[in-house]
């Protein structure tokens, strides 16, 4: 009885715990989901979306990049005259690169039949926007697709790197509520880190 009390007792605390930063998370997401736009962009024109890869050790992509690619997607404006989804990512972590496997994913299991080009030599977030501005300097608009966290540190390089492109970036529906919280929650805790080493510097 005393531990089945004391089981209870770790589960609820867990749950509060899971749920507070659930809620956490949520809000996070959200405000990075607006931060770092331009106000240029015109929606009605041809988009640029950049798709960010994750680490990939094998050669169907993982839970993360699936949903990065789901989200390029859906992030088509049906007002643009056309749409170019740049999936970004080199071979980090497995033989191919991250951008193959996502475009594969996208084209064989999600059954996109859009317009893609790939980038496959960067190695990081910074490398992803350099390499990816020959693709999207020319977009009346662009969109940067990660989770939402990542994105804005994404759309605050391409600032630094070309603030005359970064005035056309828009938002993409990378943010949506409830979606894939645990990966919110970890996502935004690397967030934090990130934030607290950069003012270290």
């Amino acid at each position: 009885m005393i531990l089945r009390e004391a089981l209870r007792g770790i589960f609820s605390a867990g749950l509060t715990i899971y749920t507070g930063l659930g809620i956490w998370a949520e809000i996070a997401h959200g405000r990075s989901n607006r931060r770092m736009l331009g106000t240029g962009g015109d929606p009605t024109g041809h988009e640029a979306i950049v798709v960010l890869g994750y680490g990939n050790r094998g050669p169907r992509a993982n839970m993360i990049n699936r949903y990065r690619v789901r989200a390029g997607i859906r992030s088509r404006d049906p007002r643009a005259t056309g749409s170019t989804i740049v999936f970004c990512g080199g071979t980090v972590m497995g033989a191919e690169p991250e951008a193959v496997i996502m475009e594969r994913f996208a084209r064989e299991e999600l059954g996109f039949t859009g317009r893609s080009v790939l980038e496959t030599e960067s190695r990081s977030t910074r490398e992803n926007i350099a390499n990816a501005i020959g693709f999207i300097e020319h977009a009346d608009a662009i969109k940067i697709v990660s989770n939402s966290p990542h994105a804005e540190v994404a759309r605050e390089l391409l600032w630094t790197m070309r603030p005359d492109i970064a005035d056309r970036l828009v938002r993409a529906d990378e943010h949506i509520l409830g979606e894939i919280t645990p990966i919110k929650i970890g996502a935004a805790l690397r967030a934090v880190a990130y934030r607290r080493a950069q003012r270290r510097r």
